[in-house]
């Protein structure tokens, strides 16, 4: 296993948090390559049938303000209503931020749940990637996020029509958690994109080197009376197979898109993820940082609220013009929500009492606000939503059944996706 350490990272809790790059992680007891022992994984997975939908998880680090996105409250005290207004979107009753007006326009593909509760006040992408606390289970590793729990369910790769693919692919940071590094998301990091791509050896010479192996093992197999090498072989050559077809590697070149495509995503990982998702990988999550705004939070949210519009909107239009929205679930989330009350900074501090949770695509009813906070957006009022519940339904969605399916830890204890599990019965 290779590990790289990635770029740091400062919250406002002075805490310095590095994403440890995992590349190569997933090869047996640490022998062999890593593409081949990805899918060794798969193997000892016994995976279920997979559904056709799929998943990007977009992960709002620092925890953005619900008050000033999508639970606006316009007749609240100025203290506690801030500097903008709502505007209507394409729904009839439903309002988001002025500073949205694209995400306005398509909002019969989104729900929003504007009651969500059972957040902790702690800066990790835990919460949003798994619906549990940082601290549970924390001796033994952690919850898996939701990548690694397709990944153990499904198998750790993917055979599509075009070849392998990882079932998921992580820009962000997610944890694979009690499970470990075998069905932790492969991330396509300096090192990690050139494990996709053959480097100083030509196809010709790489057939050159299989032959040669395969004479080598064919000795082997002459005192093997299991299949063993049968086994390495097959896993060997479906790896080789994603390396040669070259196609997630060129699913990350956003390049190759034509550039008013490439002008509507902008700079982030949204179009890869879309190209990922036509490649058949199962699950991407993402990043994007910048909303931990104990001050001047007003002139952050002018800078950063038009650009998450502009593009998440070009994301949903573009996956609904390929026919893939149904398919593909969207989900986006923090940490927390924010101070109803503006701290003399003109900032809004943590606020776990009351957040929003975005959710689009999918194969949901969507085209609606999902519950309500009170007045001055302190807690939910009506309909709560705990973030269990949202998790219990993603689940459901995707087609694993959190009633029936558990993980078993390291000390051999099975272990629940959720422990609310009742559906969203708004959304499904």
């Amino acid at each position: 296993m290779l590990t790289i350490h990635g770029t740091k990272r400062n919250y406002c809790d002075g805490v310095t948090r590095r994403d440890a790059l995992h590349i190569g992680a997933l090869a047996m007891g640490g022998a062999g390559m890593a593409l081949p022992g990805l899918l060794r994984a798969e193997a000892e997975s016994t995976p279920k049938e997979v559904t056709g939908k799929s998943l990007i998880n977009i992960f709002l680090h620092g925890g953005p303000t619900h008050m000033d996105t999508f639970d606006l409250k316009p007749e609240a005290p100025k203290e506690y209503r801030g500097e903008f207004r709502p505007i209507e979107t394409s729904v009839p009753g439903v309002e988001i931020c002025e500073l949205m007006p694209e995400l306005a326009g398509v909002a019969d593909k989104y729900s929003i749940i504007r009651s969500t509760q059972g957040m902790n006040n702690e800066h990790t992408t835990n919460q949003s990637d798994s619906g549990w606390s940082v601290n549970s289970l924390r001796s033994i590793g952690g919850r898996p996020g939701v990548g690694a729990v397709m990944s153990k369910v499904w198998g750790p790769a993917q055979e599509t029509a075009h070849g392998m693919a990882p079932t998921a692919i992580d820009f962000a940071g997610s944890s694979p958690g009690f499970l470990g590094q075998t069905y932790a998301a492969y991330r396509p990091d300096s090192t990690g994109r050139q494990n996709l791509t053959l480097k100083n050896v030509s196809l010709e010479r790489l057939d050159d080197r299989r032959v040669l192996l395969s004479g080598l093992d064919r000795l082997k197999k002459g005192i093997d009376r299991r299949g063993m090498f049968d086994a390495v072989d097959s896993y060997t050559g479906r790896a080789l197979d994603l390396v040669v077809s070259g196609r997630i590697a060129k699913a990350l070149d956003t390049g190759a898109e034509d550039p008013r495509t490439r002008e509507r995503y902008g700079d982030n990982n949204l179009l890869a993820a879309r190209r990922l998702i036509e490649e058949g990988v199962r699950c991407v999550t993402m990043t994007w940082g910048g909303w931990d705004t104990h001050g001047n939070n007003f002139n952050s949210m002018r800078g950063r609220l038009p650009g998450l519009s502009r593009k998440l909107t070009a994301l949903i239009e573009d996956l609904d013009a390929r026919g893939m929205l149904d398919d593909t679930i969207i989900m986006m989330s923090g940490e927390f929500g924010r101070t109803p009350r503006v701290n003399g900074n003109k900032g809004r501090d943590h606020w776990p009492s009351a957040a929003f949770f975005f959710i689009a695509g999918g194969g949901f009813k969507h085209g609606q606000v999902i519950g309500s906070t009170n007045s001055r957006g302190e807690r939910p009022k009506d309909n709560p939503i705990r973030l269990q519940r949202i998790f219990h339904t993603l689940y459901h969605q995707l087609g694993i059944d959190c009633n029936t399916t558990t993980l078993i830890d390291p000390n051999g204890r099975p272990q629940f996706l959720s422990y609310e599990r009742e559906l969203i019965k708004e959304l499904v």
